[in-house]
Formats: structure tokens, sequence, C-alpha cells
């Protein structure tokens, strides 16, 4: 079996054991959180030996030539040497400014960054705490010049990174900003009509997709659809509802599983809600993200009603193994 080399340890990987996994067992603090590939939490390099290429899947090209994969994914046929992430490679320090609630359960966060940090409004980024503990969050803020991300956070039951932020015991505190990632963001195409679907958080890169179009002068149409289990599940509505009453282009579409008809609001599973009001779906582009079995599930639902395959992007939210 291959060996994995960190500093002065080795470690022999067991059969079918990922990077990560045996960086685990050796004790090995490494930062990670979906353990799936999607959130890039785990990235490490290698300073010998070859990456298996589909660890390396979705990275951006300078950094597979400088040796970085994901190490969740990574079950390597020869033995590597590997190491952290160099900070000045992947990241950007920053700290906690603010948490304002948005709901119930879900909380603004403002992240000022220590430099400048190129991201477009909707893709993701890794926050990592100073114990290692790393989490992904969705950017809902455009570019400015203050450095600052927006961030829709989730308040998980017993969640170690949104309850830290959620109760603002993260305000001022100092975090390691990884990133971006994500495939849903806003390409430019000023005549396209978009359709957004998200349930939860997943509001937040639709938020920033939106926002990015009207400041593009978007001018082809833009339907938003956000979707919870009953009215609590949805937030900044308010703000929503002037989006859409400021721009001739845009419509926002609340949607609830759970609830009593009105006006304005959506009753039904979102899927079918969707599925019924979009017959021609060959020349959208298509944006969804939030649960994942939602995204999923809807992915293939759109595609076998005509929607382009290549112009589907979609962000699943994964929440982190126990």
């Amino acid at each position: 079996m291959p060996t994995i080399r960190y500093d002065d340890v080795s470690i022999t990987l067991s059969e079918s054991e990922t990077v990560l996994d045996a960086l685990i067992r050796a004790g090995i603090n490494t930062p990670h959180s979906c353990r799936a590939g999607a959130c890039h939490s785990c990235l490490v390099r290698a300073s010998s030996g070859s990456p298996p290429p589909a660890s390396q899947k979705g990275l951006k090209a300078s950094l597979v030539q400088k040796g970085y994969f994901l190490a969740c994914t990574a079950q390597p046929e020869a033995d590597l040497v590997v190491g952290p992430a160099a900070a000045d490679d992947v990241s950007v320090r920053g700290s906690v400014v603010a948490v304002e609630p948005l709901s119930e359960t879900v909380s603004l966060a403002r992240v000022r960054l220590d430099g400048p940090f190129e991201f477009s409004a909707g893709q993701f980024v890794n926050l990592v705490r100073s114990d290692g503990l790393a989490r992904s969050y969705s950017v809902a803020s455009l570019p400015n010049g203050r450095n600052e991300l927006e961030l829709h956070v989730r308040q998980i039951p017993g969640g170690r990174m949104s309850g830290w932020l959620c109760r603002g015991e993260a305000l001022g505190a100092s975090i390691e900003v990884r990133g971006p990632a994500g495939d849903c963001f806003y390409l430019g195409d000023e005549d396209e009509d978009l359709l957004l679907v998200g349930t939860g958080t997943g509001l937040a890169p639709l938020l920033g997709i939106t926002r990015d179009a009207i400041r593009a002068g978007h001018r082809g149409r833009l339907t938003v659809y956000h979707g919870g289990l009953d009215e609590r599940g949805l937030y900044l509505t308010d703000e929503l509802r002037r989006l859409d009453d400021d721009h001739d282009f845009l419509t926002y579409e609340p949607c609830v599983l759970r609830g009593d008809p009105k006006p304005g609001l959506h009753v039904g599973a979102l899927d079918q809600v969707v599925l019924e009001r979009h017959a021609q779906l060959a020349d959208l582009r298509i944006y969804l993200c939030g649960d994942p079995d939602l995204v999923l599930s809807l992915r293939k639902k759109l595609y076998l009603a005509g929607a382009n395959l290549s112009h589907i992007h979609a962000d699943a939210f994964l929440s982190p193994p126990a």
C-alpha cells in the first residue's frame, strides 16, 4: 500500500482509505468539512509524487501545477509527500466584524479581509478557524473596496462553526478565508434569461448573482425562487420584493411546502412549482443552490424536461458528517 509522509510522520494507507482519513487517523489536524470533494477546505499540497487526477478536479490550473489536491477524494496508488496549503496560494486573513439575525435560524455574518481577494458574488469560501475547524459559506455580496464578504449562516443544532458565528462569539476573531470555489456566479450575458432556485441559505448565492446582474444592467428575464418548509424558512423577503418592484426584468417567487395560500406566495413542492411555471427550458441558464437532495433531483428533472445540461449550474450545500 502507498505511504503518505507529512512532516516527520509516515502513514501507510489502508485499503480504500483517502489521504484525509489517513491524516486524521495519524492525529494530524487537517481542515475539512464535507468530505465529498465539494467544499475544497481539505486542500493540501504534494511536494513529491503525483496526486490522483480525480482529486484535482475543479481546482484552478495554477493550483494543480503546484501539486495541490483534495485530501478527501485522494486515493493515491503511489507514495506522496504532502504538506498544508501555503497561505499565500489559497487564502487571506480576515476578521468577523458583524453578525445580524435575518430570521430565527439564519444570521448574516460580515467578514472584513486583510487584503485583496478575487471572487464573484455567488461563489463560496471556506472559513477556517484557529483550531482548524472549516466550513463553507456562499458570498451574497458584490466585490467592494472595503474587502468585505457578506455570508448567510444557518445555525445548525450543535453546529460548532454556525453556533460560534450566530451567537456572536466570533466577533473580532481572526479567521482564515480560503477560496473562492463554486459554479454559481453571473456569467455576464445581459440578454440571457436566468432561472435561480434555492432553499434555505441557498438564497445567498442567488442573491449575489441577482445583485451582480443588476449591476451589469441585465436585460433578460431573471426569476428567483426561494423555498422553505413554511414562511419561517424564508428571509430577506422585503429586500427581494423591493428588487422585484424596482427592476422590470426581475421576478421574486417565494415558495413554502406548508401553509395557507396567499397572494405572492406559492404553496407546494418547490420543484413542482418551478416545472409547472417554466415549460420552455432549453434557452434558460439555471442556478440551483441549497438542500443537496433537492438540487440533485431538480437538476435531473429540469434536464429531462428540456433544459440544456451545460446551462445548469448547481452548488449543493453539504453538511459535514457527524
